[in-house]
C-alpha cells in the first residue's frame, strides 16, 4: 500500500506506457500479419490485394500495437487504484470497529 500511495500520483512516461502491453500488442499484430498471409479466405485475399497496399497494413498495425500498450497500462494503473481504495476501506475498518466509516473523499453525507 505504502508503494502505491507514492505511485499513484505520478504520470507514467509514454515509454513505460508502452513496456507493459508492448508484448500482447506485438503478439496481436503478428497474428493479424500472419492471417493474412496465410490466404485461408481467398477473397478477402484478392480485394486486398487490389485495394489496399503492404504500407497500409503496416500502419495500421503500428496504430494497433500503440493503442494497446497504452490501454493496457491505464487499465493496470485503474485496476491498482481500485485495490489501494478497497484496501484502505478494509484497513479504516479494522481501525474503527464500532463500523463508523471515515470520510474518503465522498461528499455525501446525511444531515
Amino acid at each position: 500500500m505504502t508503494y502505491w500511495e507514492q505511485e499513484r500520483t505520478k504520470k507514467p512516461g509514454i515509454f513505460r506506457q508502452l513496456r507493459v502491453g508492448l508484448p500482447i500488442g506485438v503478439g496481436l499484430g503478428i497474428l493479424i500479419v500472419l492471417n493474412f498471409w496465410s490466404g485461408w479466405y481467398k477473397r478477402a485475399t484478392m480485394v486486398a490485394n487490389s485495394q489496399s497496399t503492404p504500407m497500409v497494413l503496416l500502419v495500421a498495425i503500428v496504430i494497433i500495437i500503440v493503442f494497446w500498450s497504452i490501454f493496457a497500462q491505464r487499465h493496470k494503473r485503474d485496476m491498482n487504484e481500485q485495490r489501494y481504495m478497497e484496501l484502505l476501506v478494509k484497513k479504516n475498518k479494522e481501525v474503527d470497529p464500532a463500523g463508523m466509516q471515515q470520510d474518503l473523499g465522498n461528499k455525501s453525507h446525511i444531515e
